[in-house]
């Protein structure tokens, strides 16, 4: 086992599209821990969709070793998802390093998602190492970033590192800095055992796997282990390394990271943050900082053929197996059939999820309009935690209802500060701060609804700012709103897919929006069809789908006019019975239509 004092443990810190898996590629060749034909683009992101996107969805850890000075290190980079969305696993990924490299880009500056993560890195203690990335681009401003990184960590321009993760430029400067600058971790490693997962994934032939870090004592091959937030006792039949591929080792102490197998079978009995100490010699308390992840949006997953239920059953319970932070339950809806009720932890992790059942388990399935938790307050005291608008209580039983507010940042250039104030404003955004990052760089700070920002607003603040505003949020607390349940009925039967708890002030335009939609959308039958938009019984918008008519009176040219009446009677009379007995068809374009109402 190495000297603790030869260990190095760090994260990269980095927006989405900086370049931190090409950097993490360029160290890994450096030390040799990749060669030949292991080599490839982003090998830490082992997905084909991390890789389609250039975003890392799953956290990884991997050991370097490093000659410096004529000592050998040992350096272990434990990789993080750049996603909002994911924020919970870089706060325990950061937990686990006593370092981390800033890395930004040299053509776009500091973005929210930096700025967030690496505040994360700094309350830990960690010591930043500011890079400067993709200098090599012909649109590369590095004064200008320099300057915005001083601004931001008040460090020296010494101190900035240059670098190119696509040409490996830079790389040894990094490495040699990882060793100096970064301290060693501190641990006793003949104190009672005391480790931290960051992070599990699952083996199809060794269930779940978790990764840790040893902060305090050793772990050995066959010690009798407890996991301290579930309580669960287990044997640690395999521990080991993380190179490449898994290396055992008899043993592990502190300041060392690696993994153990102990042939669990449930996702969720491993959480990322908990603690892992002996049953026979266990520490005094679990590391600080643990927290049940707790899913921010809910929506119904149905089959598109009813009779793949099972199959969705089956895929969904082998893709938590993958991603313990999914949650789902059983439900049925009138119009879709039998589904699920998912959790997830945000917008990307939702459409990750959808992709991922039609890549790895082939599953075409329908998503419903997301919701997030509301807490409804009864006229009795009780609390409701309401995830679905079907399951709100009657609205003569409600006293208030509380919903969740997050804290939103927004970087942008000042050109396009106008029509970004006029979106927040739009979605019962507060300013809360506004001061300049850098130049013609502002920050925006609002507090916001997460259900209004749940539906387009990502795109909107993309399309007005042309694609410069970065956008980082977090949950702050639960606030009383105004809102309402917006039910949709076709031919006065209420569409449960459809329903939505909205803001009293935009309910009257959104179900007037909705309803013109619907009418475009829905075909036209052998009878007029209703679409309206109610709050409890009452109608608050109409329009009407008109029936597809046979001219019944073509065949009459000339003569009374009573012939005629008589065969348009009797065809009312047809479509008033048809209209009792007909049902309406939603297709599946509808629903995905509600979450795109403002794009005409």
């Amino acid at each position: 086992m190495p000297d603790i004092n030869k260990i190095r443990n760090f994260c990269i810190i980095a927006h989405i599209d900086h370049g931190k898996s090409t950097l993490a590629d360029r160290l890994l060749e450096r030390t040799s821990t990749v060669i030949g034909k292991d080599m490839q683009a982003q090998v830490l992101d082992d997905m084909d969709l991390e890789r389609e996107r250039g975003i890392t969805i799953k956290s990884h850890a991997i050991q370097m070793r490093y000659l410096h000075g004529g000592e050998e290190y040992t350096l272990n980079l434990i990789d993080t998802p750049g996603h909002v969305d994911f924020s919970y696993e870089v706060s325990r990924s950061i937990a686990a390093c006593e370092g981390a490299l800033l890395v930004v880009d040299a053509t776009q500056g500091i973005q929210a998602q930096t700025i967030s993560n690496l505040y994360m890195a700094i309350e830990h203690d960690l010591e930043i190492i500011p890079v400067i990335n993709k200098i090599d681009v012909d649109s590369a401003m590095p004064e200008t970033v320099e300057d915005q990184i001083i601004e931001l960590l008040g460090c020296k321009r010494d101190d900035i590192l240059r670098a190119s993760g696509k040409t490996g430029l830079g790389v040894d400067a990094i490495l040699e800095a990882i060793v100096d600058r970064i301290p060693a971790p501190k641990g006793d490693a003949s104190a009672p055992l005391q480790c931290l997962i960051f992070d599990s994934v699952f083996n199809s032939f060794r269930g779940i796997i978790a990764y840790f870090k040893v902060v305090n004592g050793t772990i050995r091959t066959g010690d009798k282990v407890k996991f301290v937030a579930t309580d669960k006792q287990y044997d640690a039949d395999e521990i080991g390394i993380l190179e490449l591929e898994m290396r055992p080792q008899g043993e592990l102490s502190a300041g060392n990271v690696g993994y153990i197998c102990s042939g669990i079978k449930t996702a969720t009995e491993v959480k990322v943050g908990d603690t892992i100490t002996h049953v026979a010699r266990p520490c005094d308390k679990a590391i600080a900082g643990f927290e049940e992840v707790k899913p921010m949006l809910y929506a119904g997953v149905y089959p598109i053929e009813t009779s793949e239920f099972e199959n969705l059953r089956a895929a969904i319970e082998k893709l938590q197996l993958n991603d313990a932070s999914l949650t789902y339950e059983p439900e049925s809806s009138v119009a879709l059939g039998f589904g699920f009720r998912c959790g997830f932890l945000g917008l990307l992790h939702m459409e990750i999820v959808q992709e991922r059942l039609d890549r790895e388990f082939n599953m075409e399935v329908i998503t419903t309009v997301p919701n997030v938790q509301y807490k409804v307050y009864t006229n009795k005291g009780a609390l409701v935690e309401v995830h679905n608008p079907a399951g709100l209580p009657e609205p003569t039983t409600i006293d208030h209802i509380d919903e969740p507010f997050i804290r939103a940042s927004i970087i942008t250039r000042a050109d396009y500060i106008g029509n970004i104030m006029t979106l927040c404003l739009g979605k019962r955004g507060v300013l809360i701060n506004q001061n300049y990052v850098s130049g013609d760089r502002i920050e925006l700070v609002y507090d916001m609804p997460l259900g209004e920002i749940v539906f387009d607003f990502y795109d909107k603040l993309k399309s007005l700012s042309r694609g410069y505003a970065s956008f980082d949020y977090h949950v702050l607390d639960y606030r009383p709103s105004n809102l309402i349940k917006l039910d949709i009925l076709l031919n006065g039967e209420k569409v449960d897919a459809l329903s939505s708890l909205i803001h009293r002030d935009n309910a009257e335009s959104l179900g007037r929006r909705m309803c013109a939609k619907l009418k475009d959308l829905i075909p036209r039958q052998q009878f007029d069809v209703a679409v309206q938009a109610a709050i409890g019984a009452k109608i608050i918008a109409r329009e009407t789908i008109k029936a597809v008519r046979k001219d019944v009176t073509a065949k009459c040219y000339g003569g009374d006019i009573s012939r005629k009446r008589k065969l348009l009677e009797k065809q009312k009379e047809g479509k008033k019975r048809m209209k009792q007995i007909g049902s309406v068809e939603v297709p599946q374009k509808a629903f995905l239509a509600v979450l795109k109402l403002d794009e005409n």
